[in-house]
């Protein structure tokens, strides 16, 4: 129940990045650059800190090797076939009145249902991943389930964005990005089935978990970050990384 409780609520924050575009409008540069460039800090510093030593504790240095490998290659397989990334542009965050958005608009609507295929496709190897984190101790789980949650928040701007300026009403882009974040249990919960099957189980568990993440990471909230400001990427991917490194030591 708690791996399904943790990733509900990592799933859920997907809803807050939508309540932000809503509330304030389109985030600066340097605060979604920030956010990004913090949130794929946390995930590398998570996975490097605390997954992967885990997953050798748990499954020695081949099936940790095998799990990082297969998490990749899964993110890549599901990247392929339903990209949601590279659509952090200011553009795609505009949000227009919806009541005088012209027919040519129709594209963005098209683009934010992508988008929102895309990112309920991506949250279920994230689910698997808290899943994972907590069969090791419930401290892994929870900061497993946060760096998530973080990541998550900028992917409720680029669901809300599109459909938004497409002319879809409030009500309904809050349900669909709802409905996208709750995949995230649905992983857990699939995850979960799994796990009770040998401790080297877990272990891969937990490396395919920062496989998955340390693609996310590269492929997606580097590359996006840079591109809004790199400075300010920078600096919040490497105050994320001191933070956790910190926590780690502590």
């Amino acid at each position: 129940m708690q791996s399904v409780l943790f990733s509900f609520l990592a799933g859920v924050s997907t809803v807050l990045g939508v309540f932000v575009l809503l509330l304030f409008g389109r985030p600066s540069k340097r605060v979604l650059a920030g956010l990004l460039g913090f949130a794929g800090g946390i995930m590398i510093a998570i996975s490097l800190f605390e997954l992967i030593p885990e997953s050798v504790d748990f499954a020695g240095v081949p099936g940790a090797a095998l799990g990082f490998v297969l998490g990749v290659a899964l993110m890549f397989t599901v990247d392929r076939t339903a990209p949601h990334a590279h659509v952090y542009s200011p553009e795609s965050l505009e949000v227009e009145n919806p009541a005088h958005a012209p027919a040519s608009r129709n594209p963005l609507m098209r683009t934010g249902y992508l988008v929102l295929f895309g990112i309920a496709l991506h949250n279920l190897p994230e689910g698997v991943a808290i899943g994972a984190g907590l069969e090791s101790s419930p401290k892994l789980g929870l900061a497993v389930a946060v760096a998530i949650a973080l990541h998550n928040i900028p992917e409720g701007l680029a669901i809300g964005g599109p459909l938004r300026s497409g002319g879809l009403g409030i009500g309904r882009i809050i349900l669909l990005t709802l409905a996208a974040g709750l995949m995230t249990p649905v992983g857990a919960i699939i995850g979960q089935l799994f796990f009770n099957i040998s401790e080297a189980f877990v272990g891969g568990a937990l490396a395919f978990a920062a496989g998955a993440m340390i693609y996310i990471v590269l492929d997606e909230l580097v590359p996006n970050a840079n591109k809004l400001h790199p400075h300010w990427a920078n600096i919040g991917i490497n105050f994320a990384i001191l933070l956790g490194f910190i926590l780690f030591l502590l």
